[in-house]
């Protein structure tokens, strides 16, 4: 039955509630353009040769259910192209079925967030996913991912959708993940999909590919519980899969509720295997209930494993708990935190923790040449308080970026925007191949909340503090994306 919400396109054509997910920075942007000659501030480095692609949740049509999560929305692909000190920008939707269902009945068909018994009749059993999450260039392909589907192929120039990529048929999981890992020296990428047996199922399948491509290793486990695994971890000897509290209930999606509610009862599980291990050799460490959507890496030193994240006490989304009367404020603040489990000892030791930094951090990230290893340099999105735009949905959001010593355990530099801005996730580049580690530009979407416009702001890594060595301003507003990633030019044109 549909929603008085979405009134019938016959009558009265579409129109997206009045909702705090659909105004502010979150009212869909819809807009697939192309900017020729973006308008630059300052000296764009002549060394950035290569796309920045990032994704967005850009509802094409309000959900049916009259309301929305900030995590749902079909995914609007963006593309900043640089070359020789001059910046073009192309945004094409994803062309999923999901959109290409909705766009043929001109209205809403999808219900909420990953539930389908919220979904019209007509739909059932069709594709879901809305490839609106994450971006990775592995293999000379373009992959869009979003995690309760598989990934969608995209061309890296046109921005053509090709199609679900199963990787020729190797991945027979359902669902994938939006954070793939990959190792900078064998080329190997490291991925999962849990939910891999439907709805509220506790299995995880675990794939490990070449640096073509191919599948050379998969394994199938059982979690403890079914939960939210946004994110996970690698080092040069183990898989670590973080299973948190943020959990689901068929009985609950049947009954039209939403997918991810915190529940503080259980404990956090953090599933150790060697990286091309099997499923017996999957070992369990646990803690108190914690949370963490993004992690910096993880290394291990023999069979001592330390995994680095922004960790809060409490699920950080009020709009995850069952009262949002419930949520914490401080419970919810997601710090720089270690955690520590060693391969060798027992089980029952669980796991260590030591918070490194007090402030509040998220879209954490490190210089992708030491992924897998260990790392000195992280960067992170922080907040100023006292100093911050509050979204209408109530979630203070992101006005600084700093960067993270991991030797020195103390933060090095911290980039504060002016008033009114905000970030979106920074993504980092090399000055070059054989730069430091750390060492190049954060590229970084910076909200205007006063001409509800965007900048893409170049911060070299080196003088963090000094601001954008170049502003490029867009005659758009960019709705709040998810995440990108850099592709060097090079690598753009052998794929």
């Amino acid at each position: 039955m549909t929603a008085p919400s979405t009134p019938s396109p016959s009558r009265t054509g579409m129109r997206f509630p009045d909702r705090p997910i659909y105004s502010g920075w979150d009212t869909p942007s819809r807009v697939e353009a192309d900017v020729f000659e973006i308008e630059a501030e300052g000296e764009i480095p002549r060394d950035l040769r290569g796309r920045y692609y990032q994704i967005a949740p850009d509802p094409a049509f309000p959900n049916r259910t009259g309301d929305d999560i900030p995590f749902n929305g079909d995914g609007m692909l963006r593309m900043f192209t640089f070359a020789d000190g001059h910046v073009d920008y192309r945004s094409r939707y994803v062309q999923t079925e999901k959109l290409k269902l909705e766009r043929a009945a001109r209205r809403s068909l999808y219900g909420a967030y990953r539930n389908p018994y919220t979904d019209h009749f007509t739909v059932a059993g069709k594709g879901r996913g809305a490839a609106n999450t994450s971006v990775v260039f592995h293999a000379g392909k373009l992959l869009v991912l979003k995690e309760d589907a598989r990934a969608t192929r995209v061309d890296t120039d046109s921005l053509e959708t090709y199609g679900e990529w199963d990787f020729d048929g190797a991945v027979t999981s359902p669902t994938f993940t939006a954070h793939p890992r990959i190792d900078p020296v064998t080329g190997e990428m490291f991925a999962f999909g849990y939910e891999a047996k439907g709805l509220a199922s506790r299995d995880i399948a675990y794939y490990v590919m070449d640096a073509h491509g191919k599948v050379l290793h998969e394994v199938w486990f059982k979690a403890p519980y079914t939960s939210m695994i946004h994110d996970f971890v690698v080092t040069q000897d183990y898989a670590i899969f973080p299973v948190m509290p943020t959990t689901t209930d068929l009985d609950r999606l049947k009954a039209g509720g939403p997918h991810w509610q915190w529940d503080p009862s259980r404990e956090t599980c953090l599933g150790v295997m060697p990286r091309h291990g099997t499923a017996d050799q999957i070992r369990w460490y646990r803690g108190p209930a914690r949370w963490a959507y993004h992690f910096f890496n993880a290394h291990n030193e023999g069979t001592t494993i330390h995994i680095d994240g922004c960790v809060s006490q409490a699920q950080a989304a009020p709009f995850l708990y069952p009262d949002p009367l419930a949520y914490d404020i401080t419970k919810g603040v997601p710090r720089i935190t270690r955690w520590t489990a060693d391969y060798a000892a027992d089980e029952s030791n669980g796991f260590e923790e030591q918070v490194l930094q007090p402030e509040f951090t998220e879209f954490p990230l490190v210089d992708d040449r030491v992924e897998t290893g260990r790392q000195r340099i992280g960067f992170a999105g922080a907040r100023v308080l006292g100093d911050e735009h509050k979204g209408d949905n109530g979630i203070a959001l992101l006005n600084s970026i700093l960067r993270y010593d991991f030797d020195k355990q103390q933060a090095t530099g911290q980039y504060v925007l002016p008033e009114h801005f905000t970030f979106q996730e920074p993504v980092f580049v090399p000055r070059d191949d054989d730069a430091p580690e750390g060492d190049g530009y954060l590229l970084v979407l910076a909200n205007n909340w006063t001409t509800m416009l965007n900048d893409l702001l170049i911060l070299d890594t080196a003088e963090l503090a000094a601001g954008p060595v170049a502003t490029l301003h867009l005659p758009l507003r960019l709705r709040s994306g998810i995440h990108g990633t850099w592709v060097p030019e090079h690598l753009v044109q052998a794929g």
